[in-house]
């Protein structure tokens, strides 16, 4: 992953952090397997969003999967290891935990005060998905192959897919995609308004680094501010929204970026925000 330092993977060998200059790269680390989540996964998930949502040195995260793949979804081997267990033990075989780790973890990726790139490329399936469209941008490299696939294995979807993909795309073809499972390209994902930008996969991670390197330089309090209304939007009302809007306006004019912001364009320069 360009030459960066690995922080974390002693204890979190199915995801590792590494971090550089501000920028965090969150990596799925089962490339044996496409990635997929197994048993150790949503645990790992949970500790590293959490590290890096509480890092105050972090100014955006980038994630992405080892080798070839970002995520393929579920581990199908430990499914069928849930499936034959409950056969014997009943309800207490099934993990009680593995749904409350994972959806925190997405939780933490919203609502992490800083910018979040998924950066994907090869199988892009099921929670794959859903940890996608989480993200706040995604940059797809052009071998990625999306598909909903929950259907396929013969259950509904999780990690927020019925919140994320009906607003990325649309109630009916949310549908379409949900209830056939069927798979779909970076070109598609792209029109359709899932991805940000599809570039070539030999320059995935140069482009995602690009523009990761690009938010560090914005205005930190500005942007965690920014995410924040957008991620409430479709809880609050029109006259609710333009109050906040005003209100969070407003408390920028107080701020040293803003004066830096009007003061850089006044003088036709690059604007220099706090670090």
């Amino acid at each position: 992953m360009l030459n960066i330092k690995i922080i974390r993977n002693e204890q979190m060998s199915s995801v590792l952090v590494e971090k550089k200059d501000g920028v965090a790269w969150l990596i799925l680390n089962r490339p044996e397997k496409l990635n997929v989540v197994g048993s150790t996964m949503p645990a790992d998930l949970l500790c590293c969003t959490e590290e890096l949502k509480n890092d105050e040195s972090i100014k955006c995260v980038i994630v992405t999967g080892a080798g070839d793949h970002f995520m393929a979804g579920g581990d199908i081997d430990y499914f069928k290891s849930l499936v034959d267990a409950y056969a014997i033990e009943g309800e207490s075989a099934l993990p009680g935990d593995m749904f409350d780790n994972l959806h925190q973890a997405i939780l933490n990726l919203v609502m992490m005060e800083k910018p979040v790139i998924a950066c994907v490329k090869g199988a892009v399936a099921g929670f794959g998905l859903s940890l996608m469209l989480a993200c706040d941008m995604v940059v797809a490299a052009d071998n990625s192959v999306f598909s909903v696939a929950y259907c396929k294995i013969g259950t509904t979807p999780d990690g927020g897919m019925s919140y994320f993909l009906p607003r990325a795309v649309g109630q009916k073809r949310a549908l379409e995609l949900s209830l056939t499972g069927q798979r779909f390209s970076a070109e598609q994902a792209e029109r359709w308004g899932m991805v940000n930008r599809v570039v070539a996969v030999e320059l995935l991670e140069t482009e995602s680094m690009a523009l990761a390197e690009s938010l560090c330089k914005g205005p930190k309090d500005v942007l965690a501010r920014t995410k924040r209304l957008f991620n409430q939007t479709y809880e609050t009302s029109l006259k609710d929204r333009l109050n906040e809007e005003a209100d969070n306006f407003f408390l920028s004019m107080l701020k040293e970026d803003f004066v830096e912001g009007v003061t850089s364009f006044c003088e036709k320069r690059p604007a220099i925000f706090k670090e």
